[in-house]
């Protein structure tokens, strides 16, 4: 039986090309984060650099909710001053 919300495989998975342009940056910065081992999940699909649509926005997800302007639990301004250690000669 066929859905038509099922994904197909040219709506689930991107290339490279296409997934840099799904996140809106350069096809480079996504090669050289791939290259690092930064960057959203990748795999090979016949010798084809592949990405998962849910697994890049899981990972812009998580991007945002670790930078300090998005999360507030981790903005400093958000936290109570540390105390001093008192140093002893």
């Amino acid at each position: 039986m066929y859905h038509q919300n099922t994904p197909t495989h040219e709506t689930a998975f991107l290339n490279l090309t296409k997934a840099a342009e799904y996140l809106g940056i350069s096809p480079n910065t996504l090669y050289i984060w791939r290259h690092r081992r930064q960057g959203p999940p990748s795999f090979r699909m016949g010798g084809r650099v592949m990405y998962r649509i849910s697994a890049l926005d899981d990972w812009v997800m998580a991007q945002e909710q670790a930078d300090s302007r998005s999360n507030a639990t981790l903005n400093p301004l958000s936290q109570k001053p540390m105390k001093r250690a008192v140093r002893t000669p």
